[in-house]
């Protein structure tokens, strides 16, 4: 099968659908490989390394998407719907319950769209979408304390705090991976960690990790309503499989923050859960609002790209060989990857999705 790799052009984003090692994986197996010129810059991959894997270079994202597999990262913006065609089979991470738009005209294409995202083995784990929420968790934190600077925006707090003087406090809103992540970070970093979930199994787990550093509540209004004020850094870690993340900080209680507090909403690919956030970009992360710094930047593992893309690589290169080797047919005997499947011959497939566009699912 010929496999088709554009290059990126979300803002900022230097992660690239395959690896060199992941193309000779794929090269090993008598499968084409078509590389934009320039694609693995950005993550530490030249031309040349591509081309010792296997590969060939194709020196406009066109011919890259000519192909009749295309494995990207992010999702396509509206200067690359042209390229998609009909049947082809495109790997991604597609989010559209955010995105009406890029729904509307996958069904339209009559496109294949199977994304990362969805993929999912048994007890609902998503082992594509694992690895960068892994790292957006952890960046999270890193990126809050810098925009907690002073120089920044932010009220000038040290999250470690120092001898005499209390740590900065961190609340984090969903216990999964990303809030795991995060509250790894902000513990090592010496702060005062609240996290809150839904799943008190979840938080007994939590506790066996973190133990009496961190301050474990259950998830409701008014919990959450009694500790965010206080909060310096508010991390949204918030993920509904398949649909747009609930709004669990209002506007008016965001008004309640301390001037200068930062929020970082991972989940903001989904939707958000604050609701005064809305997507940034690595170009222009943050702004202010309510007296508030925002941040909202959807690919945040973009930000360290010659990790993230090894990871990502890690667990998807199982499921391309799959999808190349196989076609279509690889979804009849994976199921995992067969949830992945959100648009399929003009048609919105994927329940999760239906229920987030019901006019779209005739």
């Amino acid at each position: 099968m010929e496999i088709g790799v554009p290059k990126e052009i979300k803002d900022q984003e230097f992660r690239v659908g395959l690896s060199p090692m992941s193309v000779r994986v794929c090269c090993d197996r008598g499968h084409a490989v078509f590389v934009e010129s320039g694609a693995g810059i950005g993550a530490g991959f030249t031309d040349a390394d591509y081309i010792q894997a296997g590969a060939k270079i194709v020196s406009n994202s066109q011919d890259a998407w000519n192909r009749e597999l295309v494995v990207k990262v992010k999702e396509p913006l509206p200067l690359e719907y042209p390229l998609i065609q009909k049947g082809q089979l495109l790997f991604t991470y597609l989010h559209l319950a955010a995105h009406r738009q890029l729904t509307e005209y996958l069904i339209a294409s009559g496109v294949q769209a199977i994304a990362y995202e969805t993929v999912e083995l048994p007890e609902q784990k998503l082992p594509l979408l694992t690895p960068m929420s892994i790292i957006a968790g952890r960046l999270s934190v890193q990126f809050g304390a810098r925009f907690l600077e002073r120089q920044q925006g932010g009220r000038g707090v040290l999250l470690g705090g120092v001898p005499g003087v209390k740590p900065g406090k961190v609340v984090i809103l969903g216990g999964g991976i990303v809030g795991t992540e995060a509250a790894r970070i902000a513990v090592g970093l010496g702060a005062q960690v609240q996290i809150l979930d839904v799943n008190v199994d979840r938080l007994v787990y939590l506790e066996t990790i973190f133990g009496s550093r961190v301050e474990y509540l259950y998830s409701s209004s008014s919990q959450i309503e009694a500790v965010v004020p206080d909060a310096d850094l508010l991390i949204g870690a918030v993920l509904v499989l398949g649909r747009r993340a609930p709004i669990l900080v209002s506007r008016s209680l965001v008004s309640k923050m301390h001037p200068g507090s930062v929020i970082v909403d991972v989940a903001v690919d989904q939707g958000g859960c604050v609701e005064t956030l809305r997507a940034t970009s690595h170009t222009n992360p943050t702004y202010i609002e309510e007296g508030v710094v925002h941040y909202g930047v959807p690919n945040m593992p973009g930000a360290v790209p010659w990790t993230a893309t090894q990871a990502l690589n890690n667990s998807t290169l199982p499921y391309v060989v799959q999808l190349a080797d196989r076609g279509i047919k690889a979804l009849e005997g994976n199921s995992a990857l067969a949830k992945g499947l959100n648009v399929q011959d003009g048609r919105l497939v994927h329940p999760a999705v239906r229920e987030v566009f019901p006019d779209l699912a005739d």
